[in-house]
């Protein structure tokens, strides 16, 4: 299977910290990978230095084909690479709805037009298959205030997907939300992505959605991928048993 995503021979350290050390990482085409690890492992360096947050100081990203290091993330999003963050990033003083038209409005290849409403009965129907696609469509009239955690989680990222991203990177998309509610959303998240024949990497702390949901997974200890795995062998390995899960032998 083609790889959509290389990183090769990528280090990264801020003074004396190393953040990342020597990461060889291929990913293939609409694979789902999971990245686990303890706070300062090096899993949100990893997905910084990909979407353009953080230039590494050595080796090189290419994603479909081309090289991305060092490029701004504006050019990495245009590339077709998004992102959810830990906390949502939404307009609490706009409806559902048209906080998911101002993600069409700037992802949009077009440029602004004072002569263009932008809120037009196209533009209207865009951003509700969207949110139809994610199970928001009944949200789409209330405010952010009065959402659950986990619906503004599905929220941040149907909105990330407004511009057909190729790959979409999560982080943690279920911190904070309720244990009745993460299957569901990960359920609705997954089903949405693979439909658009994403490739899909996300952070996880919770080892049950890491088994449920991914094809393989990436254990960050120290700024190293120790174990890069399918999930089983994966969550066996000693070291990740030992510097990742907890988990006594």
């Amino acid at each position: 299977m083609t790889s959509i995503l290389e990183v090769r021979d990528v280090n990264k350290t801020f003074g004396a910290v190393t953040a990342a050390s020597d990461i060889n990482v291929q990913v293939p085409d609409r694979a789902v990978y999971s990245l686990i690890g303890t706070n300062g492992a090096g899993k949100t360096t990893f997905v910084n230095m990909v979407t353009g947050y953080i230039t590494p100081d050595e080796g090189k990203i290419v994603f479909n084909g081309r090289e991305i290091t060092g490029l701004e993330p504006r050019a990495i999003t245009q590339l077709g690479i998004r992102r959810s963050f830990q906390i949502p990033q939404l307009c609490n003083g706009l409806t559902v709805l048209e906080n998911m038209m101002v993600a069409l409005i700037i992802n949009s290849t077009e440029k602004p037009s004072y002569l263009k409403p932008s809120r037009s009965a196209d533009d209207v129907d865009r951003a509700m298959e969207v949110l139809t696609r994610f199970g928001l469509q009944e949200q789409s009239g209330r405010l952010i205030p009065e959402l659950s955690s986990g619906m503004r989680k599905l929220l941040d990222i149907a909105m990330a997907m407004a511009g057909r991203p190729k790959m979409m990177m999560l982080d943690e998309p279920t911190s904070g939300v309720g244990a009745d509610e993460k299957f569901p959303i990960m359920d609705l998240v997954m089903q949405a992505l693979k439909d658009q024949d994403v490739t899909i990497l996300f952070v996880e702390h919770d080892m049950d959605i890491v088994t449920r949901y991914s094809d393989r997974v990436l254990a960050f200890y120290d700024g190293r991928i120790i174990a890069d795995d399918a999930p089983d062998e994966a969550l066996s390995d000693p070291q990740v048993q030992r510097y990742v899960t907890g988990v006594v032998t």
